[in-house]
């Protein structure tokens, strides 16, 4: 954590926490059963970690984002993510929250005033709840296909899903994961296809 500080620090690159679930066979995306005070206190436990190895070098946490199966999990459990956002009032009222919109922390979290960022997962398939279905084999993409679900998302507000069906979508930043095969051809095409069609990207704060 202290090197990646560092070089986002070198490099101009915001820094946030990613905390998971502990299943590093799975790299978090297996779902743990525990309870809410467990699941958060573990949360706090890792985004204090970071926080402090950042704050010694002069940086300051931009954002924190449950990743994979925890993502989900507070996407659904409404305990478990008002825990979280109570707690992240306490400590950090600021600190931008990453997650997906209509989902229970992203209510509880506008509810509580802790800012949000909506999520667009261009990477990863849709269900018509609007729930991301996640794999522990994450497939290669074809670069031209996911710049064209991007814009299509940016110019429509849709997403084209598992059921062959259309999403409506409302988000503020674009989610590449760099795991996924090929993920900075991605990128490229991604950010290529925004440029072209005179849509701006930029930092949320």
């Amino acid at each position: 954590m202290r090197r990646t500080v560092e070089q986002a620090k070198r490099l101009g690159v915001a820094v946030g926490a990613h905390p998971g679930f502990r299943d590093l066979v799975g790299f978090g995306r297996r779902h743990i059963n525990a309870p809410a005070q467990e699941l958060v206190d573990d949360m706090l436990y890792q985004l204090g970690a970071l926080r402090e190895l950042a704050r010694v070098q002069g940086v300051a946490l931009q954002h924190i984002k449950p990743h994979g199966a925890l993502y989900m999990h507070l996407a659904r459990d409404e305990e478990a993510a008002r825990l979280l956002v109570e707690n992240l009032q306490r400590l950090e009222p600021e600190l931008l929250l990453y997650c997906m919109p209509g989902s229970a922390i992203w209510r509880i979290a506008t509810e509580l005033g802790q800012p949000v960022i909506r999520e667009f997962y261009a990477d990863r398939e849709y269900d018509l709840s609007g729930s991301i279905v996640f794999t522990r084999n994450v497939r290669a993409y074809d670069p031209a296909q996911v710049a064209a679900r991007v814009l299509r998302a940016c110019q429509e507000g849709v997403v084209r899903t598992v059921e062959g069906e259309d999403l409506a979508i409302e988000f503020d930043s674009i989610c590449l994961h760099s795991d996924t095969p090929g993920a900075l051809a991605l990128v490229e095409a991604t950010r290529n296809a925004l440029d072209g069609a005179g849509i701006q990207v930029r930092a949320p704060r």
